[in-house]
C-alpha cells in the first residue's frame, strides 16, 4: 500500500510540474525543406502561416502549403505532444475578414470549413490572425488601411470564436493573435467574452514601433520607458486588469530586427526621426548586424531591450537577442503566464538560436 501511495505522490508531482510548464509556440512561414532543420521537441505548438479566405471558408492555397502542413503533422513522430495549428490571415491577409464574418451564416460557414480541414489534415486547431477587427491601422497612423473594418467587427469576432468552439468541440485548440498596442487592446476585442471560448491569446508584442512610425524605438520592448508606452509588460498588465487569466496569455518575441535609415546620432539613434528600411532575420545577424558592418550594440536597462546604431550609415536596429529572450522567458515564469510565441521559426538558427535560449532558460528555472 505504501508503495502505491508513494507512486501516486510521485505521479502527482510530475503531473503538476508538467501542467505548469510554459508553452512555446512557433509561427512558421517557410518551405517544407527548411522545416526539416528544426527540432520539434523544443516547441509545444507549430502554427502554419497562412490560410486565407475563399468567400467565408478557410482555404489552403496550393499543393506546396498542403505539403508543409503534412510535414508539420509528421513532426509528431518526434514529439507526440506537439500541436499543429492552422491559421488565418496575417498582416494584409485578412482583406475580406470584416465582410466574410459580418453575417452569422458567414461565421458558421468558416467554422465548418475549419473543422473539415482539421479532419482532413489531422491538425489540432485554428489560430485567428485577423489584423485587426475595428482597428484600421495600429497606433492610429493616418494612412490607408490594409483591409476594410467596421464597428461591428468587435462583436462579430466574439461570435466567430463562439461558433468555432461550438463546431470544433472542447478538445480542439482555438487561439488568436492580438495586437500588443494600446489601440487594439482597448478597441478590438470583448476580452471577457472571447477568452471564455479560446485556449490562449498570442500577444504580438513586437512591431510595437512599426514600419509607419516616424521615430525609432524598441519594436519588442519588455517594459515601457519614458518615451515609449507600448511594451510587452503594458499589454500583459492591461489584459490581467481586464480579467484575462494569466495562464492563457502568451507573449510574443521577435526572431528578426527592424532597421531604420536616415537616423541622426543623438542618443545612439534611439527615439530619433528616421524611416523604416527593412527587416533582418536573426539567423543573419552575424553577417548583417555586426561590428564588422559598422554596428555598435547598446542596451536600454529600463525597457530591457537591445538596439544597435551604425554611425557611418546612420541606420538603427531594434530586435530581440539572447539576453532579451532570456528576460522574457523569466518574465513568463515569474508572472505565471501561459508561455511564449515567436515570429517566426524560419528566421532562427537551427542550433544555438533564440529558441534554444528559451529552452535553456526554462531548464535553469526548473533546476
Amino acid at each position: 500500500m505504501k508503495l502505491i501511495v508513494a507512486a501516486f505522490l510521485l505521479f502527482t508531482i510530475a503531473y503538476e510540474g508538467y501542467s505548469q510548464d510554459i508553452k512555446v509556440k512557433a509561427y512558421y512561414h517557410g518551405d517544407s525543406a527548411q522545416l526539416s532543420t528544426y527540432d520539434p521537441t523544443k516547441i509545444s505548438h507549430i502554427i502554419f502561416c497562412f490560410g486565407h479566405l475563399e468567400g467565408s471558408r478557410l482555404k489552403i492555397n496550393d499543393a506546396k502549403d498542403t505539403a508543409i502542413i503534412k510535414k508539420m503533422v509528421n513532426m509528431k513522430t518526434k514529439n507526440p505532444k506537439l500541436k499543429v495549428i492552422l491559421s488565418l490571415g496575417g498582416w494584409g491577409g485578412c482583406e475580406t475578414c470584416s465582410d466574410a464574418f459580418f453575417t452569422s451564416e458567414g461565421r458558421k460557414e468558416f467554422a465548418r470549413s475549419v473543422k473539415e480541414l482539421n479532419d482532413y489534415f489531422n491538425t489540432d486547431g485554428i489560430d485567428l490572425d485577423w489584423e485587426f477587427p475595428t482597428v484600421r491601422l495600429d497606433n492610429d497612423i493616418d494612412k490607408e488601411p490594409v483591409h476594410k473594418t467596421a464597428p461591428e467587427d468587435k462583436k462579430n469576432f466574439t461570435d466567430l470564436v463562439r461558433q468555432l468552439r461550438k463546431t470544433l468541440g472542447k478538445n480542439t485548440t482555438i487561439t488568436f493573435a492580438a495586437g500588443g498596442f494600446q489601440t487594439f487592446l482597448e478597441k478590438a476585442v470583448e476580452w471577457k467574452k472571447v477568452m471564455k471560448e479560446v485556449d490562449f491569446v498570442n500577444i504580438m508584442s513586437y512591431d510595437l514601433v512599426n514600419g509607419y512610425a516616424t521615430k525609432t524605438g524598441h519594436h519588442t520592448a519588455l517594459y515601457s520607458n519614458s518615451f515609449q508606452h507600448e511594451s510587452t509588460d503594458n499589454a500583459v498588465k492591461y489584459l490581467i486588469r481586464n480579467g484575462v487569466d494569466s495562464r492563457k496569455i502568451i507573449i510574443g518575441t521577435a526572431f528578426y530586427a527592424r532597421i531604420w535609415e536616415n537616423v541622426p546620432p543623438e542618443n545612439n539613434g534611439l527615439n530619433q526621426p528616421g524611416k523604416f528600411k527593412t527587416g533582418i532575420s536573426f539567423r543573419d545577424f552575424d553577417q548583417k548586424l555586426s561590428p564588422a558592418q559598422g554596428y555598435r550594440y547598446y542596451w536600454d536597462s529600463t525597457a530591457q531591450a537591445p538596439y544597435m546604431y551604425n554611425a557611418a550609415e546612420k541606420t538603427f536596429a531594434t530586435f530581440d537577442d539572447k539576453r532579451s529572450i532570456e528576460l522574457k522567458t523569466k518574465y513568463v515564469l515569474d508572472n505565471k503566464l501561459g508561455g511564449l510565441m515567436f515570429w517566426q521559426l524560419g528566421s532562427d538558427k537551427p542550433e544555438e538560436g533564440l529558441l534554444d535560449q528559451i529552452n535553456e532558460t526554462r531548464k535553469r528555472h526548473a533546476d
